[in-house]
């Protein structure tokens, strides 16, 4: 699996095309334009980063390979956020990902679930008995779509405890 690749963005200031710059202040990543700030964002924020420079490239203003070579990040990221803003506008870079919801939980399975959670079984008992696998459950009450499961609280077994050996010399002393 591919790991993020976090963009670097430059300490001082940083020409990235002709008239673009952009520079790092205080945490906040802020790009000019001759010398006025047109736009600026955390440095940790990088569904604000991956829009304006998509915006930026979608415009005409700077170059992919201006984008790539100005702050570390692989051009096929860069082209598939632009292809993201051509096909589905700014509101997509702030969307919440989408979830696909499991199959196998349909209205008589989940109300099948819901009694054996009620009657109090375990998660490895309840996917036993309803043949559905443990991992589907626990993501699906992580979710929220089925309840949790009740902890039982085992009996706590209470073992003598052997007498202690100074108490069996204090007492043999006169």
């Amino acid at each position: 699996m591919p790991r993020l690749q976090r963009p670097i963005f430059p300490a001082g200031s940083k020409c990235l095309a002709q008239g673009y710059s952009v520079e790092c202040r205080d945490k906040q990543v802020v790009y000019f334009v001759s010398l006025l700030p047109v736009f600026q964002h955390a440095e940790d924020d990088l569904r604000s980063f991956r829009m304006f420079t998509s915006q930026l490239i979608d415009m005409d203003a700077v170059r992919q390979v201006d984008i790539v070579n100005t702050f570390a990040v692989p051009l096929p990221t860069v082209k598939r956020y632009l292809k993201l803003l051509r096909d589905h506008g700014k509101q997509a870079f702030f969307a919440e990902p989408k979830r696909r919801s499991a199959p196998v939980l349909t209205d008589e399975i989940r109300q099948l679930i819901e009694s054996l959670i009620e009657e109090g079984k375990s998660v490895p008992e309840v996917a036993e008995a309803s043949r559905v696998k443990a991992n589907t459950l626990h993501k699906a009450i992580r979710a929220g779509r089925l309840p949790r499961v009740k902890k039982k609280n085992p009996r706590r077994i209470q073992h003598p405890s052997p007498p202690r050996a100074n108490a069996a010399r204090q007492t043999a002393r006169p």
